[in-house]
């Protein structure tokens, strides 16, 4: 009766220590698993403000290009209203030719 008894006891201190090691185990994945979502979060978290930052710089260049597009626009437009070729009664000829550009160019 003693040896069931120390069999029992034995048995229930494996069954203990594999709980012990299980748990350790669960422990040390959840830690990890932990520590993986955290660097996840991290690095999600330095694309967004990388892409923050680029999106920034963009939409000041957006500005600047149209800013400098409507000042074009409207140098092109006081251009049109001086500009001799568009008043020429030549202005049907497609190809540019030195004597045609001449008749229509100030003296």
């Amino acid at each position: 009766m003693r040896e069931v008894f120390l069999a029992d006891v034995f048995q229930s201190r494996e069954e203990d220590d594999r709980k012990v090691r299980r748990r350790e185990k669960n422990r040390v994945a959840a830690q990890r698993s932990r520590k993986k979502q955290t660097q996840k979060a991290d690095k999600l978290h330095e694309e967004y403000e990388s892409l923050e930052q680029e999106n920034t710089s963009l939409k000041r260049e957006i500005g600047k290009l149209t800013d400098e597009m409507k000042h074009l626009s409207e140098v092109l437009k006081d251009h049109e209203k001086i500009c001799p070729l568009l008043h020429c009664t030549m202005n049907f000829v497609t190809i540019p030719r030195p004597d045609a550009l001449a008749s229509c160019l100030p003296r």
